[in-house]
């Protein structure tokens, strides 16, 4: 008898505005779970902070075999993708509003369309993949740099001053698909924990008393969004001032 309550409160879908056991209150679990998110994004900025010094420290002991490498690359749709991220920001954020007006469908709406602009990101990643694949820019055995878009003159010019010039265009493709396959990684967490809030809000799950989920959810996603917007112009725009 004494557990009848607890089952009522569950089958009418407020279930979740009772703390854990672990926890007095919703507002204590609500601060313990922030505090453990901007933990864990600690966590993920020192994690990127590695790569990003990494990139940097080669960068500045092989200046024109990176900034050929960079002028590789497909700034256009890197720049597309950059503005799908910026999008993907603004519907999370919508979701997160969309529950503290207790808009169900549109916490569905949003929380979709962030999960499509995720996958078209992929999507347009996967493309340029496949694209240094064929163009055997892709570390290894068979990696071949041949930068057909720079002058021959002031290719041989770079090559006099670099004599390992392969070799160092080989570290930049090393550290561009390290650090962009983390990112994407990262990308494709946030899709699937996006789909299970999908389903959790389709269920009525949240409302105006509780969508702490979405936030901490929304604090992830707009750091990996964060991520690319310093990869962007690092790794793009580095040698865009070497094309004819």
């Amino acid at each position: 008898m004494a557990s009848t309550p607890l089952v009522d409160r569950h089958e009418h879908g407020h279930g979740h505005r009772h703390p854990a056991h672990q926890f007095e209150t919703m507002e204590q679990q609500k601060e313990s779970s922030t505090l453990g998110m901007w933990l864990f994004l600690v966590t993920e900025i020192m994690f990127f902070g590695g790569l990003f010094t990494a990139y940097v420290i080669y960068r500045n002991m092989y200046p024109d075999a990176f900034a050929v490498a960079s002028s590789s690359l497909n700034v256009p749709l890197g720049a597309f993708n950059t503005a799908v991220l910026i999008g993907s920001s603004l519907t999370m954020a919508l979701a997160i509003w969309a529950a503290q007006v207790n808009r169900r469908g549109l916490i569905v709406l949003f929380l979709g369309l962030t999960m499509l602009l995720g996958l078209t990101f992929l999507g347009v990643k996967a493309i340029e993949y496949h694209d240094k694949f064929v163009e055997h820019h892709v570390p290894g055995p068979t990696f071949n740099f041949e930068p057909e878009h720079i002058k021959p003159q002031a290719l041989r010019e770079i090559e006099s001053r670099d004599p390992q010039f392969q070799k160092h265009t080989e570290i930049f493709f090393s550290l561009y698909f390290i650090m962009t396959g983390i990112h994407a990684t990262h990308m494709i967490i946030g899709i699937l924990i996006l789909g299970v809030l999908a389903v959790f809000a389709k269920r009525g799950k949240f409302d105006p008393e509780y969508f702490n989920p979405l936030e901490m959810t929304g604090l992830y996603w707009h750091f990996v969004d964060i991520v690319w917007i310093f990869l962007f112009p690092l790794l793009y725009l580095l040698g865009a001032h070497l094309h004819r």
